[in-house]
């Protein structure tokens, strides 16, 4: 009972630090504090505008980071691979990878992660939260990569992907590797004869049509 409350308390903190009450009337973006949102506003009002693309900041040094991504400048680098990073929190971040340090510890469960984005991610598979909602239906999901692969396949008639065999369009990449297969890959042989599949399950048909083998 007591480790039944403990869970419980975890989980009202967790949503009363990442309930978005605060909502932004420029571009209703929403944020779990006033001083979340009061920096969010920099954005709209700040002095410090980007000469390529006009986003604004609320100070010299933000403006200055944001500028790396038109020059594509990276300072800080990895002393392990070699990979470079426009900011010094995308390095830090990265070489959690190497170190394999996971500082960010779930209460509920004990699993533990390298960032605070990724804890705050699975911490929904406890709280059920489902803040990315999709504006064309209504449905709702706990990753906004989930709500973008649900608009490419249930709302969006774009194929960017194209097979270099046949010229098929696909939506996404998971679907052109899994399309590209039937011309370059059979990796289910029957043990019967000399037939090939691309996919298990024919493999299985085959078997049972052709050698009376299965069920």
């Amino acid at each position: 009972m007591e480790h039944e409350t403990e869970h419980i308390t975890h989980l009202n903190v967790y949503r009363r630090m990442h309930e978005n009450v605060y909502t932004c009337s420029v571009c209703e973006e929403s944020y779990a504090t006033q001083n979340g949102l009061r920096c969010h506003k920099n954005i709209h009002t700040g002095t410090y505008k980007c000469t390529e693309c006009d986003k604004c900041f609320g100070s010299s040094y933000h403006l200055a980071v944001h500028r790396r991504t038109h020059s594509g400048e990276k300072p800080f680098e990895c002393s392990v691979c070699s990979r470079r990073f426009a900011r010094a929190a995308s390095l830090d971040r990265h070489s959690r990878i190497h170190s394999r340090e996971k500082p960010y510890k779930c209460h509920t469960c004990d699993m533990a992660f390298s960032s605070s984005d990724h804890l705050n991610r699975h911490m929904r598979v406890h709280t059920g939260d489902k803040p990315y909602r999709c504006s064309l239906c209504n449905k709702s999901f706990s990753d906004s990569s989930n709500l973008q692969r649900h608009k490419r396949h249930v709302h969006s008639n774009i194929r960017p992907y194209h097979c270099p065999y046949c010229g098929k369009m696909f939506k996404t990449n998971g679907d052109l590797k899994c399309h590209v297969r039937i011309h370059i890959h059979k990796p289910y042989s029957c043990r019967h004869c000399s037939e090939r599949f691309t996919w298990l399950f024919k493999l299985k048909k085959h078997l049972l049509k052709s050698h009376n083998e299965g069920t």
